[in-house]
């Protein structure tokens, strides 16, 4: 059972369906007892960081979730749910995020052309590592979708990067946990892909 994490942020049944597309059982619980026993957790997320790395951290759930990675069950983060792994966020301010990846996620303004819209919203091809599990059904320049103004700059745990404007990372990869920026759940059959790759990892 994939458990999709409830802690009043993000798009959690339309997640849901997606998993069922792919013949797999998902729920969206905020019980910890739940979370443990599920077989894999997703940390959803949209909105503002420091909101909703405040709601998650006053459900205790991000304990639940840093103690289920450490034993190494698979964790995918998607759009703010992958920037959370992240150890800070500079948007509006600093904040401390869950620590799970290093590195910051920054603003693309500043960064980027002041001709380029933000936020970035879209589809864009990937450039991946080819050879990682999670992206066995998909393609290098396999296009999925977008809708963000901050972003995740290119480490040694980046998995996929795109570019809009700057070269950014698409996907992230450390060990059993997993991000996306983007919305598998809007990538179409792409997005489907990637959940079933994740969902095949062992754990």
């Amino acid at each position: 059972m994939i458990a999709i994490i409830d802690y009043g942020v993000g798009n959690l049944f339309s997640l849901k369906s997606s998993f069922c597309a792919i013949g797999q059982e998902a729920k969206v619980t905020d019980d910890a007892d739940e979370i443990r026993k599920a077989d894999k957790i997703i940390l959803p997320g949209v909105g503002a960081f420091e909101d909703a790395v405040k709601k998650l951290r006053n459900t205790g759930l991000d304990l639940v979730l840093k103690e289920e990675a450490e034993k190494g069950k698979p964790v995918m983060g998607i759009c703010l749910g992958m920037q959370m792994l992240f150890e800070r966020s500079f948007e509006y301010g600093c904040h401390e995020g869950l620590g799970l990846i290093k590195g910051d996620i920054i603003p693309f303004e500043g960064e980027i052309d002041s001709s380029l819209k933000i936020p970035h919203i879209g589809w864009n091809a990937l450039e991946i590592k080819e050879d990682l599990p999670i992206f066995k059904y998909i393609k290098n320049g396999d296009h999925v979708y977008f809708v963000h103004s901050y972003f995740a700059e290119v480490t040694e745990e980046t998995i996929a990067k795109c570019e809009y404007g700057t070269v950014f990372t698409a996907a992230v990869g450390k060990d059993n946990i997993y991000g996306c920026q983007f919305h598998p759940e809007k990538s179409g059959q792409v997005g489907l892909n990637i959940l079933k790759g994740f969902c095949e990892l062992g754990g």
